[in-house]
């Protein structure tokens, strides 16, 4: 199945802690249906000094499920679905509220 959200997208989180706020997907894990995205769900990793680094509390991004994320449209900004279309023999993902294409 093609991807509907891929690396670098804008999205915006519909459910959990995080709900209303936005960021851009670092990575995505298909195989577990998750991605981390920047500025979300982070969580506080208690680390030990170690003689590389200087330890303590580091806060990093979790993986978060990629059924609470939606894109962020481009037109109007608002969460929005994304489809597939053939155009120019090519097949793009759009936005299914605006229409607008996402990569041409």
């Amino acid at each position: 199945m093609a991807a509907k959200l891929k690396k670098g997208d804008t999205v915006i989180v519909l459910a959990g802690r995080d709900k209303g706020k936005e960021g851009e997907i670092v990575r995505v894990m298909p195989s577990e249906g998750r991605a981390i995205v920047s500025g979300v769900n982070t969580v506080i990793r208690h680390t030990r000094r170690t003689a590389q680094s200087q330890g303590g509390r580091i806060p990093k991004e979790a993986p978060i499920d990629l059924s609470n994320l939606a894109l962020k449209d481009p037109k109007t900004g608002e969460p929005t679905r994304v489809g597939f279309k053939v155009v120019d023999g090519n097949k793009v993902r759009y936005a299914k509220k605006s229409g607008e294409t996402i990569d041409a």
